[in-house]
């Protein structure tokens, strides 16, 4: 049922296939999604673009996803109206910007630190994979960014808190174009690997305080890197992630 993703916007491809198997009949009100690291798989795509196409297939109503037990098609009649973040917000615009290094400067050292007293092996596992997934794709924008998003949203993951991962959820498209604009800042993606690797050293060590410093520190970069004459001239959106 389920296609390798080649192109772009991948996760408006996973969309369209699922909206696909619903129209034909092959999934029904009350069947259940494979599990986010199953599906991601079986398309050949990253956590992260899966996690987004679930949040747009709630948005136009045709999955509910439920804590603990999965996400599973609806009946199409009891949409819920929503408004996620990302639409209150425009990236676009100088404040929109800030707002965006506001929010993840309050949240993400204390995810971080979180993270390193609580985090378990698979999210380890993620982070780390991410990490030597960057090291191989500063050429790359596309693969960087996705597994740059793999790494943060892993390290919610290991806060093991539900709230945390789904305020972080409700801004990936943000983070995503955020990172687009920057990517192309001269150095910007080495530096923010040699912050990723100070985050996941510290949380290897389970050292909260240290986590929390290179969080800090890594945000920083990420917000002199935002500010850069090369950043304000990259497009805000592109045709691929």
């Amino acid at each position: 049922m389920y296609k390798l993703v080649r192109t772009s916007r991948l996760y408006e491809q996973i969309v369209r296939q699922i909206e696909q198997s619903i129209v034909k009949g092959d999934l029904k009100p009350g069947d259940q999604l494979p599990a986010e690291r199953e599906l991601a798989q079986r398309c050949g795509v990253s956590r992260t673009a899966v996690r987004e196409a679930v949040k747009a297939l709630r948005e136009k109503g045709l999955v509910e996803a439920y804590s603990g037990r999965g996400t599973f098609i609806t009946d199409g009649t009891q949409q819920a109206v929503r408004q996620s973040l990302d639409l209150m917000v425009k990236i676009g615009q100088p404040e929109g910007s800030t707002h965006l290094a506001e929010v993840r400067s309050i949240l993400e050292p204390e995810i971080a630190a979180l993270a390193a007293q609580r985090i378990q092996e698979p999210e380890l596992s993620t982070m780390r994979e991410a990490v030597d997934i960057m090291d191989g794709a500063f050429k790359n924008p596309d693969i960087y960014i996705e597994a740059d998003l793999d790494f943060h949203l892993a390290l919610a993951e290991g806060a093991s808190n539900p709230l945390i991962l789904s305020l972080l959820d409700s801004i990936v498209a943000l983070l995503r174009e955020q990172r687009l604009r920057i990517f192309r800042v001269p150095g910007g993606p080495e530096r923010g690997q040699v912050h990723h690797k100070r985050i996941l050293d510290a949380i290897e060590k389970r050292d909260p305080e240290e986590a929390r410093a290179a969080m800090r520190a890594h945000l920083c970069q990420v917000r002199e890197d935002s500010e850069s004459p090369a950043a304000s001239r990259a497009p805000a959106k592109r045709n691929s992630h």
